[in-house]
């Protein structure tokens, strides 16, 4: 069994909409468990369980949403010690 972290910001719905698409394309897979997670809500025990991790989000001035990015900025040194090298893939809207 594989776990797929698909974490994503929304705020007009349009991000919303693709990643109910990749979840659903996702659990089509009968050996992947998906867990889902808005930007503000995604802590380090989500990284930890995720094998794989999709993140999504709105293009603003061509740079990621403000919540995606502060995803990574409260994840990122808590996450340092344990040396995370794990496949990604990106969508944005």
């Amino acid at each position: 069994m594989k776990n797929l972290l698909v974490i994503y910001h929304t705020q007009s719905g349009n991000t919303g909409r693709m990643a109910s698409a990749v979840i659903h394309g996702a659990q089509s897979e009968p050996e992947v468990t998906v867990r889902e997670r808005r930007a503000f809500d995604g802590v380090l025990e989500d990284l930890l369980w995720a094998d794989t991790i999709i993140f999504g989000t709105p293009e603003n001035f061509g740079y990621m949403s403000g919540a995606l990015k502060d995803f990574f900025d409260r994840t990122y040194y808590p996450a340092e010690p344990y040396q995370l090298s794990k496949p990604y893939a990106i969508f944005v809207s």
